[in-house]
């Protein structure tokens, strides 16, 4: 669009504040600011308009496709043999979603950067390949391995694997993206210039890694490869398994478009979003969501109905994603805190949330499948959130729970 274009565009929405520094930039910079603009989804502001209305869940019940931990153990020779085929035959490739920063450990790097070892470096990123780097000592075969990154940590996250030699992974089977953004907004619903010639943008959220992938170019790759199911997981956990034989052979076998991996909560109450049925389609309540007599509510065998919190580690079928990317995702409003220029022009980096960020959620994806095969993992093998310095699902704790489990933090 040209500059004309651009300002009918923003006089329609009552954005024009966008344009107000643009007479200082030079010719490069006033392009890019006008291609920012026209990339804006301006319908996200209905989401203002109607954040106070009450977003109504539809029937909740409790999952019915488990693989628990028992069912596992009495199969998972089966559930091996299956997977691995798959694994070998290139049918799964791994989805690592890494487009976030350690703001707070501490770090303006990407979070998959962050060194948690002690006296000798060892990176969250590290640590994830090694956790990989397990199933290809045990099947043979390279997993395909995609990182989303963002705008933010783009560069870096790169060139740290390269600086890293890739920690050993072959990396003719490692893609990048750039994770797609979303423009924020302030409580009046005016977006916000990160500086005079920059719309303030941020990651789309979770769920919007299947269409970025998309835009990348990389879904050809997928179907190139004849990848059938996609691993998504989050950078943080550094004890996941990813492309778990196991956990690719138990959805494969269950006939189901989905998996899940869970872990069966501490205590009913606990702050957790538990996979659960809407309206007879698989979904995620969270825990805020649960009545106090949902909570504590069990079944015949005596185990609470809902059981099982997610640990953001999914398998999805990419025949049933690319079908769903036909359907308009939900889009979430979410309050943050945004730097941004003031009217005169200051750069601020405020200390409470001023606005809005726009974004999707992977828990939607897994309502927009027709069922979901719940597969249970033990929490002290599986999960080590690194969320925090210190305290719950902190650098600590992640580190207390690698010892458990064998791996030396020096």
């Amino acid at each position: 669009m040209e500059l004309k274009e651009v300002k009918e565009l923003l006089e329609k929405y009552n954005q024009e504040q966008l344009l107000k520094y643009y007479d200082e930039l030079d010719e490069a910079g006033q392009k890019e600011l006008l291609r920012q603009i026209t990339e804006i989804d301006f319908s996200v502001l209905k989401l203002v308009e109607e954040k106070n209305i009450e977003q109504v869940r539809g029937v909740i019940e409790p999952i019915n496709d488990l693989c628990s931990m028992e069912d596992i153990e009495a199969r998972k020779d089966e559930f091996f043999v299956i997977g691995a085929d798959a694994i070998r035959n290139c049918k799964v490739g791994a989805i690592l979603l890494a487009g976030g920063q350690g703001t707070r450990l501490g770090s303006d790097k990407a979070k998959g950067m962050y060194n948690i070892g002690i006296n000798k470096p060892l990176y969250i990123f590290e640590m994830l390949i090694k956790n990989l780097m397990e199933v290809v000592n045990a099947t043979g075969a390279y997993v395909p391995l995609f990182v989303m990154t963002s705008d933010k940590n783009h560069e870096d996250t790169v060139s740290f694997f390269e600086e890293m030699n890739y920690f050993g992974y072959d990396k003719s089977f490692v893609w990048f993206f750039k994770q797609a953004m979303a423009a924020s907004c302030d409580y009046d619903g005016k977006f916000y210039l990160e500086d005079k010639g920059k719309v303030s943008m941020s990651p789309n959220g979770n769920g919007g890694w299947f269409i970025s992938l998309g835009k990348a170019g990389l879904l050809d790759k997928v179907k190139e490869l004849g990848i059938e199911w996609l691993n998504v997981f989050a950078v943080d956990n550094v004890l996941q398994k990813i492309a778990d034989p196991y956990f690719v052979g138990a959805v494969i076998d269950s006939k189901t478009v989905c998996g899940a991996k869970v872990v069966s909560k501490a205590f009913p109450t606990e702050k957790v979003g538990a996979l659960c049925l809407e309206d007879g389609r698989p979904s995620i309540v969270e825990y805020y969501e649960l009545t106090d007599e949902m909570a504590y509510a069990k079944g015949a065998d005596g185990k609470l109905l809902y059981n099982y919190g997610v640990i953001l580690n999914y398998l999805f079928n990419v025949n049933k994603l690319i079908e769903i990317t036909n359907k308009e995702m939900p889009l979430h409003i979410v309050e943050k805190k945004i730097p941004y220029i003031d009217a005169d022009g200051n750069y601020v980096a405020p200390t409470e949330p001023n606005g809005y960020k726009f974004e999707t959620l992977v828990l939607d994806m897994v309502h927009l499948m027709d069922n979901c095969l719940a597969y249970e993992v033990e929490r002290s093998k599986e999960f080590a959130p690194i969320k925090n310095k210190t305290g719950v699902d902190s650098v600590e704790s992640a580190r207390e729970l690698l010892s458990k489990n064998g791996i030396i933090v020096e």
